[in-house]
């Protein structure tokens, strides 16, 4: 009798046959899948600068594709910040006349600065579009093809070039939002100028955590657009990368900084080095070009580290993703199985 008991203990069995000692294991196997990390963004960065200095005779080549683009980003900058254009001057006071009808003045410095800066930005952005929907997206497709090693460059273009223009809609809508909330909080007043002060100060923060999570899933969008090109159209590939970052955007946030600060550390180098030279007139203009020329293809370096980047840290949320649904069918079949045997 008493061996009858610990056998029935020890051997459970279901009315379909099946053994279930190891049950307990398997179900610490499914919740060790559910319990499954986001891989660290330290290691998706290891990741990423292996492969680029694996790869590096593939990313000279895609650095080339890009040089047009980053020398034309690197000019246009420098050209909008040494002298006001038509087009940035345009852009600048239909900026302040928004910002005064809001109720902000242009002596408030935030906002003063922050009305010069967009000016700038859109101005270059609009006198660099023909290279950023050409080398470009041209770059971030042959980079796509080496990593993914699917299909031919052309297949991607497409895609990325699509998506891209959706991303340019989303990043306007963006700003817009960002503004749209500014307005809305500074119609109730400010009791005094501390308070106004703390307004400010916040309102930086706000948007630049608002522009850094609108760059980051234009970044992931223009990835995920290559892998399902033709599934529900190009906008919701951008809904596709915020639901892949639900949860993922500090690791997203503190990938996208090392190469944001790489980019922002080259153009305050082409500043010093080629357009202080060029109005200081302190050396030879053909020295000045070809220093010029090598800081433009170093841009262009950190801009297919970048997709490198984007490319890996889509690959380890759609693994993650796949780990957690695995994870939650083999927590239920495990349910399945035992209330199978005990009812």
């Amino acid at each position: 009798m008493i061996y009858y008991t610990r056998t029935l203990f020890e051997k459970p069995h279901s009315r379909f046959g099946g053994s279930f000692k190891n049950t307990p294991s398997k179900k610490k196997i499914a919740k060790t899948r559910m319990k499954k990390t986001m891989e660290d963004s330290s290691k998706i960065m290891r990741r990423s600068i292996h492969t680029f200095l694996q790869n590096y005779h593939h990313a000279t080549t895609a650095a080339a594709i890009v040089l047009p683009f980053s020398a034309a980003l690197l000019l246009s900058q420098a050209f909008f910040s040494y002298s006001f254009s038509s087009s940035s001057s345009s852009f600048h006071m239909r900026l302040n006349t928004l910002f005064h009808g809001a109720g902000f003045t242009s002596s408030l410095d935030f906002f003063n600065t922050l009305s010069i800066k967009l000016s700038q930005t859109l101005s270059s952005s609009l006198l660099t579009l023909p290279f950023s929907l050409t080398f470009f997206l041209f770059s971030k497709a042959y980079v796509i093809k080496l990593l993914s090693n699917k299909h031919d460059s052309f297949y991607y273009y497409l895609p990325l070039l699509k998506t891209y223009v959706c991303n340019s809609l989303f990043l306007l809508s963006a700003n817009a939002s960002a503004f749209a909330l500014f307005f809305y909080i500074a119609s109730f007043g400010f009791s005094s100028r501390n308070v106004y002060t703390l307004f400010t100060l916040a309102s930086a923060i706000i948007y630049s955590i608002i522009l850094a999570n609108a760059y980051v899933v234009s970044n992931l969008a223009l990835v995920s657009s290559t892998f399902s090109p033709s599934s529900g159209g190009y906008t919701t590939t951008i809904l596709k990368a915020c639901l892949l970052i639900r949860g993922r955007a500090s690791t997203a946030l503190a990938l996208a900084l090392p190469t944001n600060l790489g980019l922002a550390g080259v153009e305050a180098l082409f500043q010093y080095r080629v357009v202080r030279s060029y109005y200081k007139e302190d050396r030879d203009v053909t020295l000045i070009a070809l220093e010029g020329t090598f800081i433009a293809y170093l841009y262009a370096l950190f801009l297919v580290l970048d997709t490198v980047v984007s490319f890996l840290f889509y690959q380890s949320c759609v693994k993650n993703d796949e780990d957690q649904k695995k994870g939650r069918e083999d927590e239920y079949s495990i349910k399945i199985q035992i209330c199978g045997t005990y009812c």
